[in-house]
C-alpha cells in the first residue's frame, strides 16, 4: 500500500471539480471529461453553481459567479475532498475562496501558464473569444510572466457551441499554426478548460502543418495532476498569503 507524506492512503484521494456555472449538461460532461485525466484511486466530483452565469465569457460573468464559487469551494472542503478545481481559465474566485479553506484549491489558467513558462520561452494561448484576450494577458501581468506570453489568439466560439468538436479542433490548429509562425510561440496552451481533452489532437494537427516539437498544454488535465501532487506532498496555499476572511455581517449571502 502506498501512502502520502501526510499519511492517508493515495488509493483514497478525493477531487472536486466546481464548474463556475449553471448550465446542467456541464455537470456529467465535467466528470466524463476529468476522470481520465486522474491516476487509478482518484475520485472525481463536479458540482454546478446554484447561482451564477450559464457560462463565463465576461468580467460580469466572473463577479456574478464568485459568491457561490466560494460556496461551493467551502462546501468541499467540510466533505473531506483533498483538493478543489475551478474549472475556467478565468480562475473566478481563486484568491477569495484560497482565503476561506486549508485545502488546496487549483485555478487552471495559473496552473498552466507557471508551467508553460517552465517548458518553454515563449507561449501562446488559444481562448475562445477576442473580447477576452485583454483579460489573459492581465493574468499573466499578475503572474509575473508577461514576458514568456508570446500573444493570445482567440478561435471565436462561444463556451456553449464548444460541443462542436470537429469545428473547435479545426479553429485551435488554424489559430495554433498561426501563433507559432507570426508570434513565435514555442508552446500552446489550450485557453478553456471547454475545451478539455484536445491537447493531442491539436499537437497531430501542428505536426501536419510542419510544425514539431511544440507541446500543448490541456489547463484542466494539468490542474487534476497538479492537485493529486500537492495533496500527495501536503501543500497548499499560505494562510499568510491568504488570510481567513474576519467574521462580519454580510447581507444577502
Amino acid at each position: 500500500m502506498t501512502w502520502r507524506l501526510d499519511g492517508k492512503d493515495i488509493d483514497s484521494m478525493r477531487i472536486r471539480v466546481v464548474v463556475p456555472s449553471i448550465t446542467e449538461e456541464f455537470e456529467a460532461l465535467g466528470l466524463e471529461q476529468y476522470s481520465p485525466g486522474a491516476r487509478p484511486g482518484t475520485e472525481i466530483s463536479v458540482t454546478l453553481l446554484d447561482k451564477g452565469p450559464a457560462s463565463i465569457e465576461s468580467r460580469y460573468d466572473e463577479a456574478v459567479a464568485v459568491p457561490d464559487i466560494v460556496r461551493k469551494v467551502v462546501e468541499a472542503e467540510k466533505d473531506g475532498v483533498d483538493a478543489v478545481i475551478i474549472e475556467c481559465m478565468a480562475d473566478p474566485g481563486l484568491q477569495a475562496a484560497r482565503e476561506m479553506v486549508s485545502i488546496p484549491v487549483i485555478g487552471p489558467a495559473e496552473t498552466a501558464m507557471h508551467v508553460a513558462s517552465m517548458l518553454a520561452h515563449r507561449f501562446s494561448l488559444v481562448i475562445v473569444l477576442d473580447r477576452r484576450v485583454p483579460m489573459f494577458h492581465e493574468h499573466a501581468h499578475r503572474m509575473g510572466v508577461a514576458e514568456r506570453l508570446a500573444s493570445v489568439r482567440a478561435v471565436n466560439i462561444p463556451v456553449l457551441e464548444l460541443g462542436d468538436t470537429e469545428r473547435v479542433v479545426k479553429a485551435l490548429v488554424e489559430q495554433s499554426v498561426v501563433a507559432v509562425r507570426e508570434d513565435g510561440a514555442h508552446l500552446i496552451v489550450i485557453g478553456c478548460t471547454g475545451m478539455i481533452g484536445l491537447a493531442e489532437v491539436v499537437e497531430r494537427g501542428l505536426v501536419g502543418q510542419g510544425i514539431a516539437d511544440v507541446p500543448v498544454i490541456d489547463p484542466g488535465i494539468l490542474a487534476i495532476k497538479v492537485a493529486e501532487a500537492l495533496a500527495d506532498l501536503g501543500l497548499s496555499h499560505s494562510k499568510r498569503t491568504y488570510l481567513t476572511s474576519p467574521e462580519k455581517e454580510i447581507v444577502g449571502y
